[in-house]
């Protein structure tokens, strides 16, 4: 209880409690505890040590143990007990396959893991919230992602650090090595030279490409943004919708909500190029102020907490403070303020859009992943989002599964199926 007493004082939060021996005169027990930082778990423990009679054995890091190794590796599909196993998937039976592949390029779909594979390319030049971090400094976040493509989605998906700035040369890269994937994912990738490098990679090849900050933050964004619109009463495709901030999200954000019908999107940006950007795809341009005062749903997406000032919340509007950690605006604070629902990023989850966006693709051989797979993918997301809940259970495998067939069936609507 002392020890709960002294971590709660210094604002960390107590996790599990395990027992592990119980002596005679000790007890010894595996406590997990939650600090901001270093210099925060530095505070707490020193509060414990005063306790006196309260020795600490060990520290560990869980974060960092559950990074030692790295999270992936690659495992074979075909055991290899004996000669003849060896010769069927090795020398000298391998050479027939590589011969029909020759003589049948589409035939690597089903002799080969390329259906199944995506390259997760990243010269890590804006990597979450640190920035730009270099490539090797990004790959424990490029593994992250082919963890949760694999969990959630049973697709291999491979890291692809590229060491260079030069977006004309970063594309050259993924071309040069896309014949090793069914899909090119890009992710952490600083603007404009993002919107550039997925430009051209759609232009130049035949298979699925998408950017994960803009099209998969977008695509899960629009599935809140519908259930909350349903929570409140409010008809989406009639309401006036604020986009706050237009870097590699909330451009795409803006965009996609015009997709799928609303009708008045208004945008804000400090870039007066980005914001001509998306006015020239059908948007109105304004300011903070007047975007606060004239939309029903607000966005935003700008990396800059507290940036919403209470007094700029009009009552009965919807709120998504999207930047991480800190929001532009505290939900509970939106609310206090006359918002009907505010929420922040954390409701945002990618995991529940890019593995299904690829795997429905893929599933079919689509060329691309289009604005109607990622519209299809929103609608199949908010459907299946419990009663009074924003989103669904992003570790709900089932999910993933009807959001796949959804944007399965969308490419096959829209012609891309089989041509990959």
């Amino acid at each position: 209880m002392r020890v709960a007493q002294a971590v709660a004082e210094h604002g960390a939060l107590l996790g599990d409690i395990r027992t592990e021996r119980i002596l005679e005169t000790f007890t010894i027990r595996d406590v997990t505890i939650e600090t901001s930082d270093e210099e925060h778990l530095t505070r707490v423990l020193a509060s414990i040590h005063a306790l006196g009679d309260i020795e600490i054995l060990e520290r560990q890091d869980l974060v960092m143990a559950a990074h030692q190794g790295g999270k992936l590796e690659v495992r074979s599909r075909r055991p290899v007990k004996d000669i003849n196993d060896l010769r069927y998937v090795y020398t000298p039976g391998v050479a027939r396959v590589s011969r029909a592949i020759q003589r049948e390029p589409q035939r690597a779909w089903e002799l080969t893991g390329l259906g199944n594979m995506v390259g997760i390319f990243t010269n890590g030049t804006r990597v979450l919230g640190l920035g730009d971090i270099g490539p090797l400094a990004s790959l424990p976040v490029m593994e992250g992602k082919a963890v949760l493509y694999q969990q959630f989605a049973g697709l291999s998906a491979v890291p692809m650090l590229v060491d260079t700035k030069d977006p004309q040369q970063f594309v050259e890269t993924v071309v040069t090595l896309s014949k090793s994937f069914g899909g090119i994912h890009l992710e952490d990738i600083r603007i404009p030279d993002c919107f550039f490098i997925e430009d051209e990679l759609k232009r130049r090849l035949q298979k699925p490409v998408m950017h994960d900050d803009q099209h998969g933050t977008a695509t899960v964004a629009l599935a809140a943004v519908i259930n909350a619109c349903m929570m409140t009463g409010m008809d989406l495709k009639q309401a006036k919708l604020g986009q706050i901030g237009l870097g590699a999200a909330g451009g795409a954000i803006a965009r996609l909500a015009m997709a799928y019908g609303a009708s008045q999107v208004f945008v804000s940006d400090l870039n007066e190029a980005a914001v001509a950007q998306v006015v020239k795809d059908g948007a109105h341009g304004a300011d903070l102020a007047t975007l606060m005062k004239e939309c029903d749903i607000v966005l935003a997406a700008t990396g800059k907490p507290g940036l919403i000032k209470p007094g700029l919340v009009r009552k009965g509007q919807v709120i998504f403070a999207l930047s991480n950690p800190d929001p532009e605006i505290d939900p509970q604070a939106a609310r206090d303020a006359g918002a009907a629902f505010a929420s922040d990023g954390r409701t945002v989850n990618n995991a529940l859009g890019f593995p299904s966006l690829f795997r429905g693709a893929l599933s079919v051989r689509s060329r691309s992943i289009t604005r109607e797979m990622m519209l299809a993918a929103a609608e199949k997301l908010a459907a299946l989002a419990e009663p009074g809940s924003l989103l669904p259970d992003p570790l709900d495998r089932r999910i993933h599964e009807q959001v796949t067939d959804a944007v399965a069936q969308k490419a096959t609507e829209q012609g891309l199926a089989g041509t990959a």
